[in-house]
């Protein structure tokens, strides 16, 4: 199942398409609640939109699509009477979705909402923010604050006793405190990366980690006695439990839904890329994907390096023997060493850095948020190259010439000593590029179409089209500046890059795949772009 079927099938004449991973519908999965009609509703803040997935049968319905009231939804709970409450995360907006359908503002009040449960009637919400609240959400009086201090919360849930459950994010933390406030009480410490509460049929408390290793604690409040499993769900975000008392978990890393069942796991929706954004191949042919949340290789539907090792929000990537380079929407250039693990930080405090390349020993990255394109030396000092409107994607060649897609103007253009000259003009948001055997490949995401250019005559040709590149029609995406409370969602970007064989490398982020594009070793005769 594609995410979007909206985008079709690519078309080319001269080029043979082949899914590198098979593409999931949920493009990441986050807060899980079952609703009163039997379906699990998921939140999915990625895609900005609410589904609903039968776990019978796995089918995915999309409930909220992305041009809804909620913009980054992240946690859902269903009250009393039926209706549907949101956390909507990166605009600070709690919603009420009405048994019919209906949308309304509650509240604009709780910064970076994100665990939301209800009690009866009364709803509470936490705050995903150093220094984050508790609060209960009144219908018709200011919120409520229960506990103060959160180390970023999330997922919560009333336990047996009648306390909210709740987790702090970064010190490892899980605590309770009552549901009209009161002296906050730590129920556990050193819990493996705490993402969230859950309590399941028989009462039981477990704390889901969001970790490579998909850890799950047990712990008994009262003794604090303890029992881990290894569930290998990487990124785990959320968990709602069944009729049968089975677990079922999403993955804020890799988007699914996976049921728990005797320590084992089974995919109820497959898991996938969030995007993918950024696309490289190294000297053996292994393939990597910049997925905002991981670094995704060689099976990437479900393997990959979460943003433990290598740092989050990755976005593009380039790769060279014993090294991946690697651009962050947080503003740093990393070197990652997949033998050894250690990262180095090549660049920080960029403003949202996208395209990256290597030239020679040294890097080269563009700055889309300044305008920039810049050189990073082996010593990590930094020169600018050039500057342009807004560079997205660089390509650099063997004779050492740099190509730099400018989405601003619609162009590509090769920065040289002397400056920039112009390659090809008049494109629809140029971004991924690629140079292979003397020929320059550009996605032209607007067109949703590649083309193959000369760098030498400046004729190009179309070489393929209908490209599952960009956003659906008919979908906006609001671009605010890249933040990390409340979290951002990533910019589009859709890579290019090439195989040691000469293949190319598309990210198809609307469907969630990396297709690798191989073609007949005699190339057709050049006709003109149209």
């Amino acid at each position: 199942m594609v995410r979007f079927p909206e985008f079709g099938t690519p078309t080319s004449v001269r080029w043979r398409f082949e899914r590198l991973n098979r593409p999931s519908p949920l493009r990441g999965s986050n807060g899980v609640v079952f609703g009163p009609d039997g379906l699990l509703y998921v939140a999915q803040f990625l895609a900005g939109q609410i589904s609903a997935v039968d776990i019978t049968t796995g089918r995915v319905e999309v409930v909220v699509p992305p041009t809804g009231p909620a913009r980054a939804p992240d946690d859902l709970a269903f009250g009393a009477d039926g209706s549907m409450y949101v956390a909507d995360i990166t605009p600070s907006r709690v919603w009420r979705r009405s048994p019919d359908g209906e949308f309304s503002l509650l509240s604009e009040e709780v910064r970076a909402p994100n665990g939301i449960t209800c009690v009866g009637d009364r709803l509470f919400v936490n705050e995903m923010f150093p220094r984050g609240r508790v609060l209960e959400l009144p219908p018709d009086r200011a919120p409520v604050v229960l506990a103060e201090g959160l180390a970023l919360g999330n997922a919560m849930q009333r336990g047996p006793d009648g306390l909210l459950y709740y987790p702090h994010m970064i010190t490892g933390q899980v605590w309770r405190v009552g549901l009209d406030g009161g002296d906050a009480e730590q129920v556990a410490a050193e819990v493996h990366e705490p993402v969230a509460v859950r309590f399941d049929r028989e009462g039981v408390l477990h704390v889901l980690s969001r970790g490579e290793e998909g850890i799950v604690t047990r712990i008994d409040p009262d003794t604090g006695r303890r029992e881990v499993t290894r569930t290998g769900v990487a990124g785990m975000d959320n968990a709602a439990f069944d009729r049968e008392n089975r677990m079922l978990v999403s993955s804020f890393a890799s988007g699914g839904i996976t049921a728990i069942e005797a320590k084992r796991a089974r995919a109820v929706v497959g898991r996938g890329l969030n995007g993918p954004y950024g696309v490289a191949a190294d000297e053996r042919g292994r393939v990597y994907a910049a997925d905002h949340f991981r670094l995704a290789f060689d099976e990437l539907s479900t393997d990959g390096l979460l943003q433990q090792r290598v740092g989050g929000s990755c976005h593009d990537l380039a790769v060279t023997e014993g090294a991946v380079h690697v651009t962050s929407t947080q503003g740093e250039v990393r070197t990652f060493d997949p033998a050894t693990g250690s990262v180095r930080t090549r660049a920080s405090e960029l403003s949202e850095p996208l395209g990256v390349a290597v030239l020679g020993d040294a890097l080269v990255v563009a700055e889309s948020g300044s305008g920039r394109v810049l050189r990073i030396d082996a010593g990590d000092e930094r020169s600018v190259l050039a500057e342009l409107v807004r560079p997205v994607g660089v390509a650099t060649d063997a004779q050492q010439r740099c190509y730099v897609t400018d989405e601003g103007r619609g162009v590509v253009v090769e920065v040289t000593e002397n400056g920039v000259e112009t390659i090809v003009d008049e494109l629809d948001r140029p971004q991924g590029v690629v140079v292979v055997d003397h020929e320059l490949f550009v996605l032209e995401v607007g067109a949703r179409r590649l083309l193959s250019v000369s760098p030498s005559t400046r004729a190009s040709r179309v070489e393929a089209e209908n490209l599952a590149v960009g956003t659906p029609p008919g979908i906006e995406r609001e671009n605010p500046p890249p933040s990390t409370f409340p979290p951002s969602r990533p910019r589009a970007f859709a890579g290019l890059a090439a195989t040691p064989e000469g293949d190319l490398l598309l990210s198809a982020s609307g469907e969630g795949t990396v297709q690798r594009l191989s073609t007949a070793a005699q190339r057709a005769p050049r006709a003109q772009r149209p």
